[in-house]
């Protein structure tokens, strides 16, 4: 598919052939909502924990005798039923991942580039280049390419330093050399250096 290039003054110099089958793929909801989910576990630490009756120090003695008293029976003060006592089916340490074939991940991705693409929130740039780290500069950009103050994704390969130091104060702005289902879903708009849109051409 043709797609629109842009320099960084936001002028169209022209379109370029770039791969349909990483731009152009067909929506398919359960397989994002899959990436997205199997993203948002992996950040799950998954220490949180509770105590059982078994773990509950103390408990050890019945606290009054089977019969005779006209109370109800125990054998533990650290009943779950009493104060202090241990819980029942609570949370243990696990591992919260979900497994999902990496083809399915790089597909998850294809799929969201592609409806940002077919929504026009998709802007590829020539290339970028920063003299001096200023904050500014990158603000100048933006507006040239008529997405400031929005929520946008700058996808930046390879890595230049400059470019990550006059982004950071921008809270709108994320730049990532490297992108999940996730990044993509987030952002209204997606920024691609012309070398990020070829080598997601190699990679997916």
């Amino acid at each position: 598919m043709k797609i629109a290039v842009f320099s960084q003054d936001g002028k169209n110099l022209g379109e370029e052939n770039f791969s349909d089958s990483v731009f152009s793929v067909p929506k398919n909801e359960t397989l994002v909502y899959l990436a997205i989910k199997k993203y948002l576990n992996a950040q799950r630490q998954g220490t949180h924990s509770t105590l059982t009756r078994a773990e509950v120090s103390g408990g050890g003695k019945k606290p009054w005798k089977q019969k005779g008293t006209g109370r109800a029976r125990a054998g533990s003060i650290r009943s779950p039923l009493w104060r202090h006592g241990g819980v029942i089916f609570g949370p243990k340490p696990r591992d919260h991942d979900i497994q999902l074939p990496k083809k399915a991940d790089k597909k998850a991705v294809k799929i969201l580039l592609s409806d940002k693409m077919s929504q026009g929130k998709v802007i590829i740039l020539d290339s970028i280049k920063i003299d001096k780290p200023k904050t500014k500069d990158m603000i100048n950009i933006l507006k040239a390419l008529k997405v400031e103050g929005q929520k946008t994704l700058f996808v930046l390969s390879p890595y230049d330093k400059k470019v990550v130091l006059a982004a950071r104060n921008i809270k709108a702005l994320s730049v990532k050399e490297s992108v999940n289902a996730y990044d993509l879903l987030h952002a209204e708009n997606v920024i691609l250096s012309r070398p990020a849109a070829k080598r997601f051409e190699e990679v997916l």
